[in-house]
């Protein structure tokens, strides 16, 4: 039996969507909220030791669907601010660990509540606006998955410091559950506001103290998400946000002694750098500093011939063009069947043909811009390459338009080059490229794929029969950290699917679950003996 003296956090269970029917109390209000955060410019100051720092040096926060319609100015921090923030989460510290476990998640379970309540359409606004997410990927996203990590990792952390080791008679062996020496340094992207929130909050809840910088793409979101922290009673000290260029972030933090660990979401080249930067500073640490990040992905379909196309259309209509295919998830590369081929391409064009492509404002739309000038034309610049290949071809879509916001057309390749460019290199953008294969080469196939990119973040299976499925999921054991049989390739559930993949992935250390917890606490094991020896002669010596 539980003791009542014991605490418990709230019973923990998956955060529901809303629906937001047509002309529903839920769209009114959500479209209310849009209109009141587009009617103004606001200014969004770096965040210090809990108050605001505004440095003159700004950056615009745009609609990525009208980029001429700006939302705020962001302050950006250089190594002063950088410094300052560090500093002030260094000496939060001590004081921050010292609260009760139950206390420091009783900050973020009202946040989390908050989010759930009034601040819930804010949020997803500012996500629709300032990222260009559609209300579904908004709500999944800023709202839903944000709020599941933040009940969820309470009850993590509850179920963590419950686990203690066997005493033997006359001594009491105990675990303390302590957060790492110094400060972490979150580094987190624009694509997913649940993660920007949730890389700075998962390490502080544990005891320890953040430098946060966001996406400078993500900052509208961001400013909402470090308002409700502060709104649930966070210390000051104890998350400071501070918007900066990547180059200026890492040469005046990463070289500090007090750099614990860096919570990091982004590519694979900033992460390798990161990496690099850390073990040729090893030497300048207290403490060897935990690194965890989730980079990049590549990531797969390959259906078999016994599939049911229609799914496979299905799942590649989602998988691939759901946020503009800027999710670390969404499918890239297909392998289908030459049997399966003509009816799932059938399915496709029918598909992508029905979506609709415009601003956020506007709820029937399914696609919407991609994040910015940069983005966008690294995304044309792989459709024109396939325009001008010999061994690919542009089956659907292809158009780009950034003359009023950066829109690219859900675009589909064909290729008999299993080894073409857009099959191999991450590309983040609503391009998808087909590799159609002779079943006679189905176990070839699946080498290809298991081997055809660096990355092992998120694949799809789909076959029929349950030989088949145990095959394929064996040969591809490797090749993506988070696998699914018969779904798309996307759209993991905190407690429900941990995320996180291998190789040029990332360290896999599983959001959404406890093991990404245990990478900010460092456990220090006491023995109390309660009657000391008092002769050192042991038994055997007579």
């Amino acid at each position: 039996m539980i003791s009542a003296n014991i605490p418990q956090v709230p019973e923990v269970k998956n955060e529901r969507v809303r629906d937001y029917l047509p002309g529903s109390h839920e769209v009114q209000s959500l479209q209310k909220a849009m209109d009141d955060m587009s009617s103004k410019k606001i200014d969004i100051p770096c965040v210090i030791n809990g108050q605001p720092v505004a440095t003159g040096n700004t950056e615009q926060v745009v609609m990525p669907h009208k980029h001429q319609h700006v939302l705020a100015d962001a302050h950006k921090g250089s190594a002063q601010e950088l410094n300052a923030a560090a500093d002030a989460a260094v000496n939060a510290q001590s004081d921050w660990e010292a609260l009760p476990w139950q206390d420091r998640a009783g900050i973020f379970l009202k946040a989390a509540d908050l989010i759930a309540g009034p601040w819930r359409d804010r949020i997803n606004a500012a996500t629709m606006h300032g990222q260009s997410k559609n209300v579904y990927q908004a709500e999944i996203d800023s709202a839903c998955e944000l709020i599941d990590f933040l009940r969820f990792n309470a009850a993590f952390y509850q179920d963590i410091v419950a686990q203690q080791p066997i005493s033997s008679p006359g001594v009491w062996n105990q675990l303390d559950w302590r957060p790492l020496e110094g400060f972490v340094l979150a580094i987190t992207p624009f694509n997913f506001s649940a993660i920007a929130g949730n890389l700075p909050a998962c390490p502080a809840m544990l005891g320890n103290t953040v430098v946060w910088k966001p996406s400078s793409t993500q900052m509208l979101a961001a400013h909402m998400t470090m308002q409700v922290f502060q709104e649930a009673g966070l210390p000051d000290g104890v998350i400071n946000m501070v918007a900066a260029d990547g180059p200026v972030a890492g040469e005046a933090l990463l070289p500090r002694e007090d750099l614990a660990g860096v919570h990091f979401t982004g590519s694979t080249a900033t992460f390798q750098h990161i990496y690099q930067e850390v073990g040729g500073n090893i030497s300048r640490y207290r403490s060897y500093p935990r690194l965890v990040g989730e980079t990049g992905g590549k990531d797969f379909v390959f259906a078999h011939a016994s599939a049911d196309p229609i799914e496979v259309a299905t799942a590649l209509s989602r998988g691939a063009f759901e946020y503009q295919g800027q999710k670390c998830s969404a499918a890239s590369r297909a392998y289908i069947p030459k049997s399966l081929w003509p009816e799932v391409k059938e399915r496709l064009e029918a598909d992508l043909a029905s979506f609709k492509m415009g601003g956020t404002r506007d709820f029937g739309n399914f696609i919407n811009a991609v994040i910015d000038e940069r983005s966008f034309d690294k995304i044309k610049s792989y459709i024109d390459f396939a325009q001008q290949a010999n061994d690919a071809e542009i089956i659907i879509g292809g158009g780009c338009d950034k003359s009023e916001g950066y829109f690219v057309e859900p675009t589909v390749i064909e290729t008999d080059n299993p080894g073409f460019k857009t099959m191999v290199e991450e590309i983040f953008g609503p391009v998808l490229t087909v590799y159609v294969y002779d079943e006679r080469d189905f176990e070839v196939t699946l080498g290809i794929c298991d081997r055809g990119s660096p990355y092992a973040l998120t694949g799809a299976i789909f076959a029929h029969n349950r030989y088949t499925v145990n095959f394929m999921s064996d040969r591809l054991r490797h090749a993506a950290g988070n696998f699914y049989i018969n779904d798309k390739p996307t759209g993991a559930v905190v407690g429900q699917q941990p995320f996180g993949g291998g190789r040029a992935s990332g360290t896999n250390d599983k959001a959404g679950s406890a093991l990404n917890l245990y990478r900010w606490l460092s456990p220090r094991t006491i023995k109390e003996t309660f009657i000391p020896a008092t002769d050192y002669r042991y038994p055997f010596l007579g």
